[in-house]
């Protein structure tokens, strides 16, 4: 599949979800990737043409590209809920339970998901698996002071963290956190793991997104888009 094709597929399920689901008074989030975006410029075109829509940003990225297409963007802290958030993922499985933060964005877009009435993940069929990080690694945020301390408990929880590079320098968050991109064989019990990194000092927050999504849309090679929710 070529990269046209696969951004095809991206542009064909945001388009679905923000026709379906977007709906003129709504308070909506903004998701952060290359899928989401195209939900963004989506909602951009609807306000040109007259909806009203508050809207609310999962990342610095985000908030530039809405502004680019003409979408307002208001802080989280000036709404008291987010009707529907638009976003991607790096990994679905069939209970949809979700990896995601390869795009550094995590822990914002945690904080908008539970903001959230309805949360609508948007992705292709390559993100499907059976099983949590059988493909994508697990990206965790950590403080800078003291990380590689936070590695190392990571690492003993079955996984192999590596620090996140862009062109050789240390990648930085939103909030000037790190990621260590965590490498499992599987995750075999999601919810303890989650838990287990929780409580590791230096940890922010975790890219398992669990029992957070209400629908999944996924876009398929033939021009398919299948509904999977709970």
């Amino acid at each position: 599949m070529t990269s046209n094709d696969v951004s095809n597929l991206k542009k064909l399920v945001a388009e679905k979800a923000v026709n379906d689901y977007v709906k003129d008074g709504m308070i909506v989030g903004l998701g952060t990737g290359s899928t989401a975006a195209f939900a963004i410029k989506k909602i951009g075109e609807l306000i040109a043409n007259g909806m009203k829509l508050t809207c609310v940003a999962t990342s610095i990225q985000t908030e530039d590209l809405a502004t680019e297409y003409g979408v307002n963007v208001v802080p989280l802290c000036d709404v008291d809920h987010v009707d529907v958030t638009i976003d991607g993922a790096d990994e679905v499985d069939p209970q949809l339970q979700l990896i995601k933060g390869l795009g550094g964005a995590l822990l914002r877009e945690k904080i908008v998901a539970a903001a959230t009435v309805t949360e609508i993940i948007i992705a292709d069929e390559s993100k499907i698996v059976e099983k949590l990080g059988t493909k994508a690694p697990l990206p965790v945020e950590v403080v800078p002071y003291g990380h590689n301390r936070t590695a190392f408990a990571l690492k003993k929880q079955g996984c192999e963290p590596t620090l996140r590079k862009i062109n050789g320098e240390v990648f930085r968050t939103d909030s000037g956190n790190f990621i260590y991109d965590c490498r499992f064989q599987s995750i075999d019990s999601p919810f303890f793991l989650e838990s287990r990194i929780n409580v590791i000092p230096g940890v922010v927050e975790n890219g398992l997104f669990l029992n957070t999504a209400s629908v999944v849309l996924i876009s398929h090679p033939n021009g398919t888009i299948t509904k999977m929710e709970k």
